[in-house]
This record gives C-alpha cells, sequence and structure tokens, in this order.
C-alpha cells in the first residue's frame, strides 16, 4: 500500500503532483489544507478537483484524496492526537511542497515557511521510519539556495555565499536542517526547481507567480517601455508537469535518497530574456494592446525611477508593481548556471522519465496564450 502525505497540494508543483500520484497508482493522497473551518476546507479541496478536471473519474479520485485541516508552521501540523497518530502510523511516502514563494517577506517570517514547516516534516518523517512505515521523504527546496553563486552544484551548498532575498536564504536554511537528518539516517531526497510555470502541455497553472509577473514586466506595459540591459541575460524555467513527474518517481524509488535533483533546464536550454520580451509583446500587439517602444536604460537609473513610482503612482496596483521592480532587477543583473548533468543523467536512464522533459521552445507559447487569455488581454 502506498499511502502519502503531501504538503502544498493548493500550490502549484503540489497541484500538479496529485493528479500524477493518483494516474501512477497512490492508494491513499492525505493532503493537507489551511483553512479557517471545515467549510473553507471543503471550498478549498472543492476548487482543487475543479481545478484538476478529472471529470467522470472525480467520485473515484475523492475517495483516495483525504484533506486534512491544517498548518506546516504548527506543531504536528495543527491536527488533532489521533489524526497526527494515525497518519505518522499509516504514511509510508511523504512529499513537503508547500512554501510561501515570496521574495520580500520579513526573514523571520520567510523561516517560518521555510524552516519551521521543515522540522515539522521531518518530525513526522522520522516518528513513521521508526514505525517502520517511511519509505521516503522528498523535499521541494529551490535552485535559488545557490544564492548569488555563479554555478549552483547539484551537492549540498558549503560554499559561503549571500542570497538574492530572504526567501532564498531561508531556504537555503531549511535544506541544511535536512542534511542533518539525513545524515542520521533520515531517507529523504532534496528537489531543487528552477523557477516553475505552467503545464507543458496546456499551460494550465493553479497560480500565476513570479513567471508571469516577470512577462508583465517584460511587456513594458508599466515602465513605458524603459528596460535595462538584456542581453545575454536568460531564465531557467521548468514546467509543472515535469516536476511533478520526477517527484512522483523519485517518491517510488528509495534508491534516490542519495540525490540532490535539479528539476531545471540548465544553461544550454535557458529561455533568453530578449526573446521572453519578444514573444510577450508580439502577443499583445496581435491582440490589439499599444505598447510603448522598447528603450534601454542604464539598471540605476530604472531602479531610481521604480522607487519614485512606487511611493507617488495614484494606481495602489502600479505603486505595488513597481514596488517589486527590484526584485526583477536583482535576479537579471548577472548569469547564474543550475548543473544539471545529473538530472538529465537520470532523464535517460530512468524508463518511467523517458519523455517527460521538453525545451521551453516546445511550450513557451501555450504559456503565454493561456495567461494572456485569462488575464483578458
Amino acid at each position: 500500500m502506498r499511502r502519502y502525505f503531501v504538503t502544498g497540494g493548493t500550490g502549484v508543483v503540489g497541484s500538479a503532483l496529485i493528479p500524477v500520484l493518483l494516474e501512477e497508482g497512490a492508494d491513499e493522497i492525505s493532503m493537507l489544507v489551511r483553512a479557517p473551518d471545515d467549510e473553507g476546507l471543503a471550498r478549498r479541496v472543492d476548487e482543487l478537483f475543479a481545478f484538476w478536471q478529472f471529470g467522470p473519474n472525480e467520485a473515484a479520485a475523492r475517495r483516495r484524496v483525504v484533506a486534512l485541516r491544517g498548518d506546516t508552521t504548527l506543531p504536528r501540523f495543527g491536527l488533532t492526537p489521533g489524526q497526527y497518530e494515525a497518519l505518522s502510523g499509516s504514511v509510508t511516502h511523504i512529499i513537503h511542497a508547500a512554501g510561501a514563494v515570496r521574495m520580500n517577506l520579513p526573514i523571520e517570517r520567510a523561516r517560518e515557511s521555510a524552516v519551521v514547516s521543515a522540522q515539522q516534516v521531518i518530525d513526522l518523517a522520522w516518528s513513521a521510519q521508526r514505525a517502520g512505515r517511511l519509505h521516503k521523504l522528498d523535499l521541494v527546496s529551490t535552485v535559488g539556495v545557490g544564492g548569488y553563486l555563479r554555478t549552483v552544484p547539484e551537492r549540498w551548498i558549503d560554499e559561503t555565499r549571500k542570497f538574492h532575498n530572504t526567501y532564498e536564504q531561508a531556504k537555503a536554511e531549511a535544506e541544511m536542517l535536512v542534511r542533518e537528518h539525513r545524515e542520521r539516517g533520515l531517507r529523504v531526497t532534496v528537489h531543487r526547481p528552477s523557477m516553475v510555470v505552467g503545464d507543458s502541455r496546456t499551460g494550465r497553472v493553479i497560480h500565476f507567480q513570479v513567471f508571469y509577473h516577470l512577462c508583465e514586466f517584460l511587456s513594458g506595459k508599466r515602465t513605458f517601455g524603459l528596460f535595462p540591459p538584456l542581453d545575454g541575460a536568460t531564465l531557467d524555467i521548468v514546467p509543472s508537469d515535469f516536476v511533478a513527474r520526477v517527484i512522483a518517481w523519485s517518491s517510488r524509488n528509495e534508491a534516490s535518497n542519495t540525490l540532490i535533483l535539479h528539476e531545471a533546464s540548465g544553461p544550454a536550454d535557458a529561455l533568453p530574456l530578449t526573446t521572453l520580451r519578444s514573444e510577450v509583446r508580439a502577443r499583445l500587439a496581435a491582440r490589439g494592446r499599444r505598447l510603448a517602444p522598447v528603450i534601454t536604460i542604464p539598471r540605476g537609473a530604472i531602479s531610481a525611477a521604480a522607487a519614485l513610482g512606487s511611493r507617488l503612482a495614484p494606481d495602489p496596483r502600479v505603486r505595488r508593481a513597481l514596488g517589486t521592480l527590484p526584485v526583477f532587477l536583482d535576479y537579471l543583473s548577472g548569469e547564474q548556471r543550475f548543473e544539471v548533468t545529473g538530472m538529465r543523467r537520470l532523464l535517460e536512464a530512468e524508463p518511467g522519465l523517458t519523455g517527460c522533459w521538453r525545451p521551453w521552445t516546445e511550450y513557451l507559447p501555450v504559456l503565454l496564450d493561456r495567461y494572456l487569455d485569462q488575464r483578458g488581454n
């Protein structure tokens, strides 16, 4: 029997993962969901199933998915003693995909989301492993734990490094915690996706996250066509269905517990930002949107203009957008490489992963059209 406990099922990775686990034969999935009460829990679960679109198979899928109202940052997830005991005594696979993907949280709040929640998951994993039940813990981190490192290796990172933001720092601290427990014998694999986008086949995604905000920036609508230099800058993106397939495979393979997996495109397949800008603007122009011409100005000048606009712009949405612009500029300020040699070797060697990787050239148009359709652009 394969009984999963999944956190982050309402997020971009988790919402792509659960249908894959069901498709691949999971007997039961206990899914932790934050909600103020049972009515709110039922509403969130209904929203998830509406997103999944199981059609005539929905009733069967609902019988295998158990929603637990709780929070990864609370002791024992805020579950009742009976719920926690039943969970720790039956769970065979744990996948921790929860996390607040926000770059500008105060460090203590970022740590609560990343480090405190990792500790709660580790406690459950040890309990299940001591009970002889646990096959594997898979924890979703991020390639961002490399901070400003020029090359992010597919291993534990011992190098001293600085970070772009508190999200990266807290995730790196969570990895250090996981490493300590792995060295004590906990069976665990750490996954480091790059920037996760929608499904490569349909473009569907449950929430629009950083990539889509970056597309808004690259349209030039809110910067009046002003851009920092983008020559040579690239973006490493991966579709959610690819990340989900790799995590699902890893959870079934205890032999992979010595691995850190980079679900990333890698240097050879990263998306040039000038290409992304051209694609976004071309699609908006085809939909009748008038766009200011592209004007390249020094990075410092656009940062200063954004800071001024975030204080003075009359529209609060524009103020918020300009206020987050420094986050994007920081990411665009240098070239970073994510090692994917081990990941590519795995894709070639494992029949269960054959065909799940696709380059951005095959799915970028689908992503952008889906996004613009949903945004009404």
